[in-house]
């Protein structure tokens, strides 16, 4: 089940650190002025038009930490597909906990369900192929972990998390180091044999000279369809492919059906747009 990977060591922390930034010192100064202290309300969270589920643990724990004694009844399931006027959660409690919680349950529900839905849409355009979409390193600093969740909840996949997942060499390592074979050899001194490598090219004549080595994948930057085409018969499956650069909704599908193995979209997690769900009262 998608939600047993959620990363709930880092949930806590992170909701914690969302309400204190929203309340600040004085709390709901509105709410508080407006409600009386015993008043209670139900409520519900709908989706206001058709989109895929992220982020629930994350609004739960956000009505929880305010309150414990907040009712949650939730009727979906992160990557669920939902429709406007679907409901996600029914709420009910103190109005005051209630209202004090919902932008921060908000914003983690509606961002990471925009990228779980920019993502699936990504994922049917290549249906039918043997290539996967994955994320990048291109997230909001501290979200990423939840970011990289909620790929997956659209059918993405994750690419390295942080520098210390995996080595890749781009461009700039190249031309520091003097060449591919250059730094090439100095990463078969320094990585573990636990440590997968990948380099990036952005020629056909670097894939040839990157095949007389031994690694793991190769970035194929900024590659037209036709020269996509030529480097999976050149490289015959001796490595993953990865083709990355300017990929979105229009030409990902001819990328697809060009065989590479992966196809990375920097965009799915900086540029999606939030998925609309709103809190309604009753």
């Amino acid at each position: 089940m998608l939600e047993n990977s959620f990363p709930r060591h880092l949930l806590k922390e992170a909701v914690a650190a969302a309400l204190r930034e929203d309340l600040g010192l004085a709390g709901d100064i509105t709410g508080n002025a407006v409600l009386s202290a015993d008043e209670t309300m139900s409520a519900t969270i709908r989706a206001r038009e058709n989109g895929i589920i992220a982020g629930l643990p994350l609004a739960l724990e956000a009505f929880r930490q305010i309150d414990p004694a907040i009712s949650l009844k939730r009727s979906a399931r992160d990557g669920d597909r939902v429709g406007t006027g679907d409901v996600i959660l029914e709420i009910s409690g103190n109005s005051r906990n209630i209202l004090a919680a919902e932008r921060v349950a908000l914003n983690y529900l509606c961002h990471l369900g925009g990228i779980a839905s920019l993502t699936a849409r990504f994922v049917e355009q290549t249906r039918g192929t043997g290539a996967a979409i994955c994320c990048t390193r291109k997230t909001l600093p501290g979200l990423r972990a939840f970011q990289k969740y909620a790929v997956r909840a659209g059918g993405g996949q994750n690419h390295r998390f942080g520098l210390d997942q995996a080595i890749l060499i781009k461009d700039n390592h190249i031309a520091s180091a003097g060449g591919v074979e250059q730094v090439l050899e100095r990463v078969r001194n320094h990585a573990s044999h636990m440590v997968r490598v990948e380099i990036e090219v952005d020629t056909l004549d670097q894939l040839r000279e990157v095949m007389n080595f031994r690694v793991d994948a190769v970035l194929l930057d900024n590659m037209k369809p036709e020269k996509l085409r030529e480097a999976v018969e050149l490289v015959q499956g001796r490595a993953i492919l990865e083709a990355s650069g300017g990929v979105n909704l229009r030409t990902v599908g001819e990328i697809a059906r060009t065989g590479v193995d992966l196809i990375s979209v920097g965009a799915l997690t900086h540029s999606a747009p939030v998925l609309d769900l709103g809190l309604d009262y009753g």
